[in-house]
């Protein structure tokens, strides 16, 4: 019973607790967010002692939320400074405390955008947004951000002691200033749903819920009228498109699949054709994003029958395109890769190399994998060998970890005679 209430407990804080953040945060107000969180973190806590005893409640995401919200009255009834509200709190939290299966809703919309208030480094909006909305612990943020994970607790400190001395509201902007925090939003989502679609830590490299949250925001921020813009289709399209292939990416066993091992049979094409049409509505603006350009690589993909028909060729063009709108080494990378799929290992290798020695990909274990698999397809198992050892020093989920040593296997393994 505790295995199947601690899985129960660890799926709600993925799902909920950001939600449960958000309800709690704009009934508190901006300043008091980390005791929203705090209160969440005690009733998930509260959960892991009393459920396995007691039983699942009939409604567990309204069980947690209601002791959520007392926590918080309770904590607040501590600090003498805030009683002057707490009436005012009671009387709200009770006359509009939801249905326990209507707890959702606009308000974890309205926290990213407060978190994604043009006054805090862009880098700090993203890191707030997916601490706070996501639910994500420092360690997970500083492994999307490829940075260390005191970087990251200290981004965080500030962007809270930013926000309560400009007293920064929680709330969806008006029409005519969306504009200024939208991009951030959305580099909030991206993140969000890479992080689910492979996982940078645990014992998975999927996490389905993460990647349908991201698409539930995306879909609602499309579904909004101020923010129903091209931009946001480009990114749905992309996130609706790379999830179709979720089902494929692990074996049976929850190893990783390379994508000319994945079954396409298995890839969702209900999820394909929801991708292609939002692609269909990006196009109706005159701005060309990163969003439009990765979401067309992912439909070449998703529209070939195999790897060996793909438009690589295409493909290695719309890298090109991305590096003008969105240059970085990791786009570099996934070039190169794809560059190697038209041309050959060689080729492949040589874009790699140039890029071997950036600081930015010092922890990105994918660059040292790229090389050790084209050196492997090139027949150089020595070489390729060295560069899986030095990806297996680098951070890892278990299952991208088992790849690599199977494929450090392969290398190792005594050639026929």
């Amino acid at each position: 019973m505790t295995s199947g209430v601690d899985a129960l407990v660890e799926h709600l804080f993925r799902h909920s607790a950001g939600q449960m953040v958000a309800r709690l945060a704009r009934w508190l107000g901006a300043a008091r967010l980390d005791l929203a969180e705090e209160a969440v973190q005690d009733a998930l806590v509260r959960a892991l002692s009393i459920w396995p005893f007691s039983g699942v409640p009939a409604e567990p995401r309204g069980w947690l939320f209601q002791v959520a919200r007392n926590r918080a009255l309770d904590l607040l009834r501590r600090e003498a400074i805030l009683r002057g509200k707490l009436g005012e709190i009671e009387s709200a939290t009770a006359e509009t405390l939801p249905a326990p299966t209507s707890i959702l809703g606009d308000d974890e919309l309205a926290m990213m955008f407060m978190c994604c208030h043009p006054t805090l480094p862009p880098t700090a909006r993203v890191a707030l947004t997916l601490k706070t909305v996501g639910g994500f612990s420092v360690d997970e943020i500083a492994a999307a951000f490829l940075a260390e994970p005191e970087a990251i607790a200290q981004r965080l400190v500030r962007a809270k002691r930013q926000i309560r001395e400009q007293a920064i509201s929680i709330e969806i902007p008006p029409e005519g200033e969306i504009g200024a925090r939208l991009d951030s939003v959305l580099d909030v989502l991206y993140l969000l749903f890479n992080e689910g679609y492979s996982a940078h830590g645990g014992l998975n490299l999927t996490r389905a819920e993460l990647c349908g949250e991201a698409i539930r925001l995306g879909e609602i921020l499309g579904g909004n009228s101020a923010t129903d813009l091209p931009a946001v289709h480009a990114l749905l399209a992309l996130m609706l498109l790379q999830a179709s292939r979720l089902p494929a990416r692990v074996d049976e066993t929850g190893d990783l699949l390379l994508l000319a091992e994945q079954d396409r049979g298995a890839w969702d094409r209900a999820l394909i054709a929801r991708g292609l049409g939002h692609l269909e509505r990006a196009a109706s603006g005159d701005r060309i994003t990163a969003y439009h350009v990765e979401a067309a690589i992912a439909a070449t993909h998703a529209v070939a029958d195999d790897e060996a028909s793909t438009d690589w060729a295409g493909i290695v063009r719309h890298y090109d395109d991305l590096l003008e709108l969105k240059p970085s080494p990791v786009v570099e990378l996934n070039r190169a890769i794809a560059l190697a799929r038209a041309e050959g290992p060689a080729a492949g290798i040589e874009a790699l190399e140039r890029i071997e020695g950036d600081p930015v990909l010092a922890r990105y274990y994918l660059l040292p994998a790229a090389l050790g698999r084209l050196w492997l397809e090139a027949g150089e198992l020595e070489r390729a060998a060295r560069y899986y050892e030095e990806a297996l020093t680098r951070p890892t989920s278990a299952p991208e970890r088992r790849f690599l040593e199977r494929q450090l296997a392969r290398c190792r393994r005594p050639a026929p005679r």
